[in-house]
């Protein structure tokens, strides 16, 4: 008997160290999977390489406004020229690094980009700067918590929400993300200030395979107080990993 409860002894101690051994792991299990699809969702349109083409329509108070661009990427450079309508082609942003540069094509001059003015407004649009050129690291200056997992609207998601860390140089009170968890790709994103209420939101859609990766063609920005404005922006084509010359990131007037 004293023989069988030594071993019934040392397999519970087996157990408990297994258990103790193992917690971590999968904890990181758990944790690795949702900040990689985070990072995932932030790079969503950005690989070694990528070109791509896209509308943007910006619909306010104001009436209609109909915009054309062409997108380059390289590592962590990103050039964003328009080329329609005809009195706004050329106006370009060039970010380089943590350098954004504007360039004013009417009057040839190029304005580096302050990082305060990052999250103004793209040429009128509900998009900022920091939107389009992907300035912001999510998985660097937030906390991911998962705050729903389960169905809706009839299809099955997580949500994450993303919390500032302390010394994160960020506007937002918190970011809100939902992601389908069949493929991982995002169906809404909110932003929030920081007493908790909804800034603005965008919508994703109009999902393509492109080049292996399922993406969302289609980004609508709706802000939460103005009712009826929104600016939507669609790719019309685009392709990664392509060959792009370094030449290629830079301005008019620096050539």
């Amino acid at each position: 008997m004293r023989i069988m409860d030594l071993q019934k002894s040392l397999t519970a101690v087996l157990l408990m160290l297994a258990c103790l051994i193992l917690a971590p792991v999968v904890h990181a299990a758990k944790v690795l999977p949702k900040r990689m699809t985070v990072d995932q969702v932030a790079h969503l349109f950005s690989s070694k390489s990528s070109i791509a083409t896209v509308t943007m329509r910006v619909v306010n108070e104001d009436g209609q406004r109909d915009m054309s661009m062409r997108i380059w990427s390289l590592g962590d450079k990103v050039l964003i020229r328009i080329t329609s309508p005809e009195d706004e082609a050329g106006v370009a942003i060039l970010k380089a690094g943590s350098d954004i540069r504007y360039y004013l094509p009417k009057s040839k001059r190029t304005v580096k980009i302050p990082a305060s003015m990052a999250m103004t407004s793209w040429m009128g649009s509900d998009f900022t700067i920091d939107d389009l050129v992907k300035e912001t690291f999510l998985t660097r200056d937030y906390s991911i918590t998962t705050s729903f997992e389960g169905t809706r609207g009839g299809v099955a998601v997580y949500e994450y929400t993303l919390t500032p860390k302390p010394d994160a140089a960020v506007v937002w009170g918190k970011i809100v993300l939902q992601i389908r968890q069949a493929d991982s790709v995002p169906t809404w994103q909110g932003f929030y200030d920081e007493n908790g209420a909804l800034v603005r939101g965008l919508t994703f859609s109009e999902y393509k395979t492109v080049g292996g990766r399922n993406i969302p063609t289609r980004l609508v920005m709706q802000p939460a107080d103005k009712t009826g404005a929104r600016t939507t922006i669609d790719y019309t084509d685009i392709a990664f990993d392509v060959p792009i010359s370094a030449a290629t990131f830079s301005l008019p007037n620096e050539k």
